[in-house]
């Protein structure tokens, strides 16, 4: 009977202290925030590591992650500026930086969160037009940060950033920017196309423009060979006809030089009635033969008084 006491006892001693150390030593993990509170009321917060607590006095009332948490908002009918109904769905990234505010307040910081995220989505998107709405992500995004993270200031929560996952307009909104976007794109080929055309009238008008200055440019420059050319002959024709004046010169100042030259003279003289005898239907005789002694006798004395 004793030794069943006993052992009772023991086991009861056992169950206290597994009871007691159960209540009494807590290990909270990395990134991990736990809130003690002493007969109902904020004690104190323990962070990461080994605690130590009066048991059955203190307990903890709240545990919260510090790590970012990703909330899914559920997806919405948004109305646009020009009356369009939207379906927007999105996805937010918060932190817990107080967990005294976090565990004191509100009651349901997450479900808090959800709400302010969905209505001030709703504020923002009827605002805009629709087609602004799909420019413009970025500045919803950033504007429903800035207006969650100042009321969640309060419960101890840090809105880090939120994100539009998808933007679905309805069916018939749907049909008409396709066609939208089909004549765009048309009118971007046609357009394409006319300039294509445009640029080729242009390289074809500045192609002959520029064969027609180089043709002119030939001709301007054959034009001048063919000037200098025809001085260059005359100059050369002019140089032997001066350098055989000199030789007939010198020929004459020689001795027997004027007897060939009087010899020269009526030779041609001969020859010039022949020619002109061959050209007419009659012979002509000149009038008086002694005039041949005399253009003879006149080209010598030219030749003398040169000398």
């Amino acid at each position: 009977m004793d030794l069943q006491f006993f052992t009772l006892i023991s086991v009861v001693i056992l169950v206290v202290a597994v009871i007691f150390v159960l209540k009494t030593v807590y290990v909270v993990p990395q990134q991990h925030a736990w809130i003690v509170e002493r007969l109902g009321k904020y004690h104190t917060t323990m962070g990461p590591g080994l605690h130590i607590v009066v048991p059955f006095i203190d307990r903890v009332g709240y545990k919260h992650e510090l790590k970012e948490i990703p909330l899914d908002v559920p997806p919405q009918v948004c109305i646009t500026k020009d009356n369009t109904q939207l379906q927007v769905d999105g996805i937010l990234y918060f932190q817990v930086t107080d967990p005294m505010r976090a565990s004191y307040g509100s009651s349901n910081y997450i479900a808090a969160i959800t709400q302010l995220a969905q209505t001030t989505l709703r504020s923002v998107i009827g605002k805009m037009e629709l087609d602004k709405t799909f420019e413009e992500r970025d500045h919803i995004n950033t504007t429903i940060v800035n207006a969650i993270d100042e009321s969640a200031a309060n419960w101890g929560v840090k809105v880090l950033r939120y994100e539009i996952k998808d933007l679905t307009p309805p069916k018939e909104i749907l049909h008409a920017m396709q066609a939208q976007i089909t004549a765009e794109r048309e009118k971007r080929a046609l357009i394409a196309a006319s300039e294509g055309r445009k640029q080729e009238q242009i390289n074809l008008a500045s192609g002959e423009r520029e064969a027609a200055i180089a043709k002119s440019e030939g001709e301007k420059q054959a034009s001048i060979n063919r000037a200098e050319g025809q001085a260059a002959a005359i100059l050369a024709i002019a140089e032997a006809s001066a350098e055989a004046l000199r030789k007939t010169a010198a020929a004459i100042r020689e001795p027997g030089g004027a007897d060939a030259v009087s010899l020269k003279v009526a030779e041609q003289y001969v020859n010039a009635f022949g020619e002109l005898a061959a050209t007419n239907n009659s012979i002509i005789v000149p009038a008086n033969l002694s005039d041949m002694s005399g253009l003879i006798a006149s080209a010598m004395q030219i030749v003398k008084t040169q000398k």
